[in-house]
């Protein structure tokens, strides 16, 4: 497959897993393209940082710099959980995400699916895996929402 083949197919993956516009945030300008022994695109770098992982499912897993570039594409709330003033700096240094501290959350959002964490401000703390529905993030006073893959400090 040629690069721009590749790339445009890499970007209607992250339009339908996160939603449009998200594959031209994530795979703008020169990226570098790690591939598996069997040459699948495997991790995607920018500069050396992780924007995204590409997954043997056929999904992306966010790093902390795809997880900025999917936050200045996408518009609040999509793909986001939102988390207040107390959880901030556990989230920050890549603690999971409790139902009881989710303040807003995108209404779309499944378990399973890849999310931004953010505070109210709208800037991120990290990036992880929705364990919970947005339902039940709202309704529940107990569970993990999210489980964090990494926190913003992490980088």
């Amino acid at each position: 497959m040629s690069n721009a083949g590749e790339r445009a197919d890499l970007r209607t993956i992250a339009d339908y897993q996160f939603g449009a516009g998200a594959g031209a945030a994530l795979f703008a300008g020169d990226i570098d393209i790690e591939r598996s022994s069997n040459g699948r695109p495997q991790q995607i770098r920018v500069d050396g940082e992780r924007i995204v992982s590409f997954g043997l499912d056929g999904r992306f897993t966010l790093g902390v710099r795809g997880g900025h570039r999917l936050r200045d594409a996408l518009p609040a709330p999509q793909a986001r959980v939102v988390v207040g003033d107390e959880s901030e700096p556990f989230v920050r240094d890549g603690k999971n995400v409790f139902a009881k501290f989710v303040s807003e959350v995108d209404s779309e959002i499944r378990p399973g699916d890849e999310v931004l964490v953010v505070h109210e401000t709208d800037s991120l703390l990290a990036v992880g895996r929705a364990e919970l529905s947005a339902t039940a993030m709202r309704d529940f006073e107990t569970g993990m929402a999210v489980k964090v893959r990494h926190g913003a400090s992490e980088q």
